[in-house]
Order: C-alpha cells, then structure tokens, then sequence
C-alpha cells in the first residue's frame, strides 16, 4: 500500500448504535438464519487507535499510534493515558503499534508492546515489556529491536503475537526503500521472528545462523493471528495489488518481492513472476488492494455462523471482509460493517464472544460487536 493511501484520512461518523438486519419473514419459502448485531460505540476521541487488547478482569487496553497506551475499563471508562510507555518514533507510519498482554497476566501483571523506535536516520521495529500497576508502567525492558534499522518511517510490520508453545512472534516489514531485504536471511526486514519472553531467538527456529527468523519474504505485515488449534496466519500489504493473507509455516519463503501479485506504483512490475519453486502460494488474494489492518479468526460462540472465519479490515473500503473458511480453504468473501464509514484499523475478538472493531483517524472510535436480541430469518428463493 502506498504511503499516500496510509496516510488518507476519512471522517468518522459518529454516535451509531444499530441492529442489523431487520428482514420480513415470508412464510412461504424456506428459511435460513442470518446473523444479527448490534454496534455499540463504546469510547470515542481516540488518537489514531492501532491495537486492542483484553485483560482477565475485564478491561481493554488501547494503543494510539502517538505513543499513548489508555485503559478502556468494564465500566466504559478511558482513562489518561498510561504513564511509563516508552517514546515512540511518530512520523508517518511509525508509532505505538500492538499491545499484548502475558499467557500468564493474571499472575505476572506483564504486558508487551511494539513499537517504532529511534528517530529520521536511523529506525526501526522494537519490543519492550513492562508490569502494569494501575495506570502506569514499570520495570519497562526493551527486549529486541530489530536489525538492521533503516530511515524510511514506513513499513514496520509491529504486530506480535503468542504461539502455543509460550514463544512470541513478531511481523516486520521490508521497511519500503529494502524490499530485497526480504529474501535476505541476515537481514530482519520482511519477516515474521520468533523468541522467548525474554526477547532471545527461539531454540529451535529453523535457521541457525539466523536464530530469530522464523519466515520470510514479506513485504508489510499489518494482521497476525494464532487459531486455538495453533495455526498461525498473517496479512500483508501488497503494493499496488497483491495484498494477501498466509499461513505461516516456519522455514517457509513467502516470495516478496521475487513473487507478486501486485505491480509497483509506477505501473511496472515488480517481478514477471506469481509463482515459484520453493515459494508459498496465499491463501488469499485481492487485487486491487483492500489495505488490510487488524486480522482476527472467530472462535466464540456469540455468532455460530462465523465460526473459524477470518476478519479483515480494509483501510481502502471503509469495511471488514469476512472469509468463509472450510477445511483451510476460502470458500466465500463478504463485505462487513460498511455502515461504520469509516477506515477500519483494528478487528478483535473478545472473551464473551464479541467483536471490537477500531475505527482509524484522529477521532478513532472503538466499537463493540454484540449479538442482536433475536436473529432475523431470511427466506431463500422458491425454486
């Protein structure tokens, strides 16, 4: 995606509470369930949210891309912001990325984040922990910062997440001006890397000589989920074209820039080539570019119809795309929540089932998908 599409700005509506869809019932046909939600606007005036997280007690933590961490509590309360966060490298793309508490928060009071760190010359993707002790952060640790940095404030990937095995991952982007990087093993540009709590490389990461990199050749990864079952996906922007969702095997080479489905933004190619030996297919493909932000598969039981369905936002089109996955494979595509208006940065499900979705932009919002007191039925088309 290009830095001018990142940066495009889109006015949020504001103040929606809606139940959707309210259908006629036509005894005469055959029915099926539709589903049926609630929006809830649950915090507004947010700068630029990026990531949303949820603690035992039921809180929310929330980043914004300048650098503040506030916590959303049961009650609907935002705080201040969290003091103790450490400075963030705010210049285009660049800032306060995820949030991510510990397996074990509720005896360790560990949270991590990522982040854009250093400054025009020379930055790049870091990661630090720190214990949350009411709104503030202490005993805060940088634990890994990746190398080499670079001065491009674009493309830095910055979404982590837990695997089953307790080891931490993290997406990082080719850093725009080094797409090349990406096929590099030395270079942690374009990658997903692997560790441990305390920011060490993974024993048993696949490459020795390169202990942290776990896969490679990717250009900007914004989304990464891990299923219950531990399937491990990623999106990532395509250039113009080509963004694409991946399950990550580790070892595996993912082609950028040697493979693509996108063209550079001059119209040239970036490679003649979709596909070669030695390099994974997607599982998915959009061209033209969606802008994915925000990534989440659904495994609650709040909306039965989308179980182990992928979650999408799409920074282009104001809306989340909904896959339809049956035996590992996208089988249907729907267009969800355009009713919001608004850029869609972050998708995520909560612990009673519900959906939080934040809304991108200086006035970002986060909003709570809730299940609607009945579900509507649909007649299908008498045949």
């Amino acid at each position: 995606m290009a830095a001018t599409e990142v940066d495009k700005r889109t006015p949020v509506m504001k103040k929606y509470t809606l139940l959707l869809p309210l259908l006629t019932v036509l005894a005469a046909a055959p029915l099926r369930a539709e589903v049926s939600y609630q929006l809830q606007t649950v915090a507004e005036n947010l700068d630029f949210p990026w990531s949303i997280a949820f603690l035992p007690n039921g809180d929310r933590l929330i980043t914004e891309l300048s650098g503040q961490l506030r916590r959303l509590d049961a009650a609907g309360t935002l705080s201040p912001p969290i003091s103790g966060v450490p400075e963030v490298y705010r210049a285009s793309q660049g800032g306060l990325f995820d949030v991510l508490p510990d397996p074990d928060f509720a005896a360790n009071r560990m949270v991590y984040l990522s982040y854009a760190a250093g400054d025009q010359d020379n930055n790049g993707t870091t990661i630090a922990r720190a214990r949350l002790d009411a709104d503030s952060l202490q005993q805060v640790e940088v634990i890994f910062t990746v190398d080499p940095q670079k001065y491009a404030p674009m493309h830095y990937g910055g979404r982590i997440a837990w695997l089953s095995d307790g080891t931490l991952l993290l997406t990082t982007g080719d850093g725009f001006d080094f797409r090349e990087q990406a096929q590099n093993l030395k270079s942690q540009l374009g990658k997903t890397l692997r560790m441990n709590k305390d920011g060490s490389p993974a024993a048993d990461n696949p490459f020795p000589e390169h202990p942290y990199v776990w896969t490679y050749g990717h250009r900007n990864a914004q989304g990464l989920i891990v299923s219950r079952d531990g399937r491990a996906y990623l999106h990532e922007h395509g250039p113009r074209g080509g963004d694409e969702v991946n399950l990550l095997q580790a070892g595996a080479n993912y082609g950028w820039p040697a493979i693509t489905y996108g063209m550079d933004y001059n119209g040239a190619y970036v490679s003649p080539f979709t596909e070669y030996a030695g390099m994974e297919q997607p599982t998915h493909v959009w061209t033209p570019s969606i802008a994915p932000s925000g990534f989440m598969i659904y495994e609650g039981d709040l909306f039965p119809a989308w179980q182990g369905d992928l979650f999408i936002g799409a920074l282009v089109d104001n809306e989340v795309r909904r896959l339809d996955m049956q035996d590992g494979e996208v089988v249907a595509e729907e267009a969800l929540f355009a009713e919001l208006n608004a850029r869609i940065r972050d998708i995520r499900q909560a612990p009673d089932g519900s959906i939080y979705i934040l809304t991108d932009g200086p006035e970002g919002d986060v909003v709570r998908v809730a299940g609607a007191p009945e579900v509507a039925l649909v007649p299908e088309p008498v045949r």
